[in-house]
């Protein structure tokens, strides 16, 4: 495995994060579970730093008791296209933080629409906070929506993909994160955007066995995680690394503040 601390140190550029760091993991996690649990996904279940990423899908969250269970992170849905904002992205961004969780936005990719009125829209939306995770671009294939099941092709994906990652990196100071499934990975990104950390989704198998090659961040485990706090079932995640990684990000981040993240990312 990569270093997770040396994956992470340029994700701060543009700010800092002030957390304060759960403890303890294995105690409290012992409250999340999975409805649907895999084989596969043995390790996951096991690994220290645990997230969550959530909708308006999820309803009202308990963003205490999120945090009393052991989540350390949490993704959030802001923005999808260059129309929609998550109706709930608001609330979820403040209570998350309130609640001392570290947490990023993410942006839904829709294939029909100018990637520069995307980026627009995410940019109208999303605080630029310094205390935020990087920003996340999801990048999937649409087959069953309403207005756009259509894919495009290779070379124009990867230019409006390219065009929306600069934007947001413009805009919060931190290299986003690539959120993606197998399918749209094999089409897509395979052996592409090798500067960006990525968060893959694969819930019957570890990740090296559906994105031979890629090294990632951020692992979706399970589409039915069972996490107090959180209504009904939630997708849940987990880090790549030790807790000792995740304290170092965190503070490495909070020093980028001051200007010594800078110093430390040149050595």
């Amino acid at each position: 495995m990569y270093s997770a601390y040396r994956q992470f140190v340029s994700f701060a550029v543009g700010g800092a994060v002030v957390l304060t760091a759960l403890g303890g993991g294995a105690a409290v996690a012992r409250s999340l579970k999975d409805h649907k649990p895999h084989k596969g996904v043995t390790r996951a279940h096991s690994m220290p730093v645990q997230g969550i990423d959530v909708s308006y899908w999820q309803g009202d969250i308990d963003w205490q008791r999120v945090r009393g269970a052991g989540i350390h992170f949490a993704f959030i849905k802001a923005t999808e296209g260059g129309d929609h904002l998550d109706p709930k992205f608001r609330q979820n961004w403040h209570a998350a933080k309130r609640a001392g969780i570290a947490r990023g936005a993410y942006h839904f990719i829709y294939w029909c629409r100018p990637a520069s009125e995307q980026a627009a829209w995410f940019i109208r939306n999303v605080p630029n906070d310094p205390d935020a995770l990087p920003p996340v671009l999801d990048l999937e294939w649409h087959p069953f929506s309403k207005t756009c099941p259509k894919r495009v092709s290779r070379s124009l994906a990867l230019k409006k993909i390219k065009i929306i990652l600069a934007a947001m990196e413009r805009h919060t100071g931190k290299r986003p994160i690539i959120y993606t499934d197998p399918n749209f990975h094999r089409d897509i990104l395979k052996g592409e955007l090798k500067d960006y950390h990525f968060w893959l989704r694969t819930v019957a198998a570890e990740p090296h066995k559906k994105y031979p090659g890629r090294k990632w961040a951020f692992w979706q485990f399970t589409t039915t995680g069972i996490v107090p706090g959180v209504p009904g079932k939630v997708d849940r995640n987990i880090y790549n690394g030790s807790w000792s990684d995740w304290n170092l990000v965190l503070r490495w981040l909070e020093a980028s503040g001051t200007g010594r993240g800078a110093q430390t990312a040149s050595r």
